[in-house]
């Protein structure tokens, strides 16, 4: 193999059985070899050079290897543009100036498609300047030569990146997202394959308390949900049928029992639950219906294998930036929590940003009089003494003013935040005027945020006007929100670089939130280095090192024992 050193940039592409292809510069060279993961392990140190490859298939290959430096494209291209998916044919038309639209398809041609000039099949780019799509489904993996010349593509695409980086407002932090973001994604590319550690038996408990005792045919299935149905119109005087699950009809059988509501949604029915049998056995079948629905007993049979919950873990959101995943591990109801659990001899390390949106204004903001309220544990506290109400109506103030809600209690409140913290609230109002008017915004580190249009708007301006609004909205909490997201990762790949030695696994990221599997001998040093990877994190992502991030750690067994 080529010697290749810390400060190289080296295009990669692989193929189990067929071999690696490398490119450094304008070089390129492959290497013949049934187990290339293999090889990259073994040159996996720590003057590894940065390595390229196009997207997700090499990183689920390069899971769990001590990489911290590469560069995916594909997760560059969706910071860069905005967007959820990134097929590579998307990404190299776009880099080159080519209409997304025009992209080539295989097969043959219709009657009256005119034909193309297909030119050289052996090579991957058409005269047209597309890639061909038989390479990009596979045909780039055929020989050696031509994982090469594959890697050699990746590489190419990396420069034409870097250029569109350089244009950002903020080139130096756009590149360092950029490297950050391609870190978080092969650690998505882990946690997809590991899974979140559960406890069966405890699964089983609960879910048999909610959603009713394991069925064995879909008649069972029927009659439980009949069972649980009617917990609900027992209690009702009279036998007229309703669909519990559907609102208009729910409305409609509280008025019959003496409930005229705008709405059924759960704040309005819990200031009448303790008044009314009825309204409180709704509340708990809606508890139970979502447990059997979501999380029961099809959610555990699909979702977790061999004791851990494996769903789809992706870097970003397509939207502001946050990381999501499928199989409910973004949105397990709190009921659920005890059934994460640390596996035996092992111990969950529970962390949890405090205050982050706040403390992340202050650092994309600069505004010196937030910067100092970050130094306290509550920062809503001098918020509020500056503002001169209380503590809990300062803190709705501030996250009003980051979600665009400007009514109501903390209403007042809002002149005193424009009084006191004018950079601050003039970055989010110039946010929410570009969102306004259909304007995408940026994040302090580069990604960009898309707006939208509403066709029905045409002709009709208080349509327009309310949509304007909601965009405002949305694009004054994106460059916070975004900003944060950005943030979290960076702690989140450093946790996963500092706690290598230690035996730690990331094994779920929820928006503020880490949770880590390590030995159970190595727990309280797994706290510690989370902890202060905090510090770490925001010395290397904050663009005020005066701001101050904290966490509140904890060493659990299982995530319901965190407070």
């Amino acid at each position: 193999m080529v010697p290749l050193t810390r400060s190289d940039t080296v295009g990669i592409a692989l193929a189990p059985g067929v071999g690696i292809g490398f490119a450094r510069g304008d070089d390129r060279w492959s290497v013949a070899t049934a187990d290339p993961v293999a090889l990259i392990a073994e040159a996996a140190t720590a003057e590894a050079p940065r390595w390229v490859w196009w997207g997700r298939e090499t990183s689920d290959l390069l899971a769990g290897l001590p990489i911290d430096r590469c560069w995916d494209v594909a997760t560059v291209h969706r910071f860069l543009h905005g967007t959820w998916k990134a097929p590579i044919s998307v990404i190299w038309a776009v880099l080159q100036g080519l209409d997304p639209d025009s992209l080539p398809t295989m097969g043959q041609l219709g009657l009256l498609d005119a034909p193309v000039d297909e030119g050289n099949r052996e090579l991957p780019i058409r005269p047209d300047g597309h890639l061909r799509p038989e390479w990009i489904v596979g045909a780039f993996a055929e020989t050696p030569d031509r994982l090469a010349t594959w890697a050699g593509l990746a590489l190419d695409a990396m420069g034409q990146q870097i250029l569109l980086l350089d244009r950002l407002p903020d080139p130096d932090r756009a590149h360092a997202t950029a490297r950050s973001e391609s870190a978080a994604d092969l650690l998505c590319a882990e946690m997809t394959i590991a899974g979140l550690p559960i406890d069966v038996p405890e699964a089983e408990r609960l879910i048999s308390a909610s959603a009713g005792r394991r069925p064995r045919t879909s008649a069972e299935e029927d009659e439980i949900r009949a069972e649980r149905d009617e917990r609900v119109l027992s209690k009702l005087e009279s036998s007229h049928p309703v669909n519990l699950r559907n609102p208009g009809e729910v409305k409609a059988m509280l008025r019959r029992h003496g409930h005229d509501l705008p709405d059924t949604r759960a704040w309005r029915l819990e200031q009448l639950r303790s008044a009314d049998p009825l309204i409180d056995a709704l509340l708990t079948w809606r508890k139970d219906e979502r447990i059997a629905t979501t999380f029961g007993w099809h959610w555990l049979d699909e979702h977790v294998r061999d004791g851990r919950l494996r769903g789809e873990w992706a870097s970003s959101d397509g939207a502001a930036g946050r990381m999501s995943a499928s199989a409910g591990l973004h949105n397990l109801p709190s009921i659920m929590r005890p059934v994460v659990a640390a596996e035996t001899g092992h111990r969950i390390v529970r962390a949890d940003l405090g205050q982050i949106e706040p403390r992340v204004l202050a650092a994309v903001s600069g505004d010196r009089r937030l910067i100092d309220a970050t130094r306290q544990d509550d920062l809503y506290a001098p918020i509020a003494r500056a503002l001169g109400v209380e503590r809990d109506i300062a803190k709705v103030a501030v996250l009003g003013a980051m979600y665009g809600a400007t009514t109501g209690e903390s209403a007042g409140a809002l002149a005193g935040l424009q009084k006191s913290y004018p950079i601050a609230m003039g970055l989010l109002e110039e946010a929410a005027e570009s969102g306004k008017a259909g304007k995408d915004v940026v994040t302090s580190g580069g990604r960009r945020v898309r707006m939208w249009t509403d066709p029905s708007t045409d002709g009709d301006l208080d349509r327009a006007v309310s949509v304007a609004a909601a965009r405002g909205r949305y694009a004054r909490n994106a460059v916070i929100q975004g900003a944060a997201a950005e943030f979290f990762k960076v702690w989140a790949i450093t946790v996963r670089r500092r706690g290598r030695s230690l035996g730690a696994e990331v094994v779920l990221c929820l928006h503020d939130e880490l949770l880590v599997h390590v030995p159970a001998d190595a727990a309280d040093d797994a706290a510690a280095m989370v902890d202060a990877a905090v510090g770490e994190a925001a010395h290397y992502w904050s663009p005020e090192p005066d701001v101050r991030f904290v966490a509140d750690v904890a060493v659990v067994d299982r995530w319901s024992e965190a407070k």
